[in-house]
């Protein structure tokens, strides 16, 4: 019997670090600030690309794209662990368990897609800057975009599915801060080994083919780079780079850590930090690397600023 038919309104329990008691009030307020720091973060980056005409260009639409998935990302989880938290009763609903999974899914694997596609930006902007305008149209970048979230969620639909459809057997704690994959896996009473190769491949097809396209393109990137003549031109294209192969580094190490290491009942603990991670802290650092490491993005914000403080004048 599946899931769906066990049980539609069966709640799930949330166990998170529910046996460490003491661990409740930091992990909530470093939810709630990670959480605000993330939709402002990010919030601000989606305005200022979208008013200021300067950053209409492919590198600030992809990280636009990437500040509304972080947002969606981190809603999708953060309010409901904040409200479990705070209280007694560590619950979630069925249908709340199948959202958080199928948005989780899709938002991540849309994720790995979108910063490869970022790193190819970067590859044609400084490798074939001459061609750049002709390979990076805005219809070939609303196609990179389109792909990166349809492949997101066309896998999300098939994972989501071969996970809830597991037999769970009365069991209904699950070992995590959210529903998850790994998490949900470990309550069916069946063998999951197929659910766990298949669950392997997609990771190795989602994280590690990405991670080395991305990484061969900053090969050719980093020759590129040292060929320019001006320091100031090097200083940039490094900046520029180095603040995307930064998001890459946080994002991938720790998504590969969880994904793809062998299932050990020693490392539980650390696995549901890990993806808090990159879950959480994340998206909440990759507005910070963008703007802190880029003048373009700084210069814009403050003539938004400028702009509002004028128009109330």
């Amino acid at each position: 019997m599946s899931v769906a038919n066990e049980s539609i309104s069966r709640e799930f329990i949330l166990l998170g670090f529910s046996d460490r008691p003491w661990l409740e009030l930091p992990l909530f307020v470093v939810f709630l600030v990670s959480y605000i720091l993330t939709i402002f973060g990010n919030m601000m980056i989606i305005l200022v690309s979208r008013l200021d005409s300067k950053l209409h260009t492919p590198m600030y639409f992809f990280l636009t794209n990437l500040s509304l998935l972080d947002l969606c990302y981190t809603t999708s989880t953060v309010p409901q662990m904040l409200i479990n938290i705070c209280s007694t009763r560590k619950v979630i609903s069925y249908g709340g368990c199948v959202a958080q999974l199928f948005i989780f899914l899709a938002l991540g694997c849309t994720e790995c897609f979108l910063l490869g596609v970022m790193s190819f930006d970067r590859f044609v902007a400084i490798c074939r800057p001459l061609h750049y305008s002709v390979i990076m149209h805005q219809r070939r970048c609303l196609q990179l975009a389109a792909a990166c979230w349809i492949s997101g969620f066309s896998n999300s639909v098939l994972q989501s599915t071969w996970t809830l459809q597991m037999p769970l057997c009365g069991h209904k704690e699950v070992d995590h801060f959210f529903c998850e994959v790994p998490a949900l896996l470990k309550l069916s009473c069946v063998d999951t080994t197929a659910n766990e190769a298949e669950l392997f491949f997609i990771s190795v097809l989602f994280l590690l083919i990405p991670v080395t396209l991305i990484l061969i393109s900053y090969a050719f990137i980093v020759q590129a780079v040292l060929r320019i003549r001006s320091a100031e031109g090097r200083r940039k294209a490094f900046g520029t780079c180095g603040s995307h192969l930064i998001v890459v580094v946080l994002f991938y190490g720790t998504a590969i850590y969880m994904y793809l290491q062998p299932p050990s009942p020693t490392s539980k603990d650390r696995g549901k930090m890990v993806s808090l991670f990159y879950g959480i802290i994340t998206p909440m650092l990759n507005p910070l690397i963008y703007t802190l490491r880029n003048k373009e993005v700084k210069g814009a914000f403050k003539r938004l600023v400028t702009r509002i403080i004028l128009s109330r004048k």
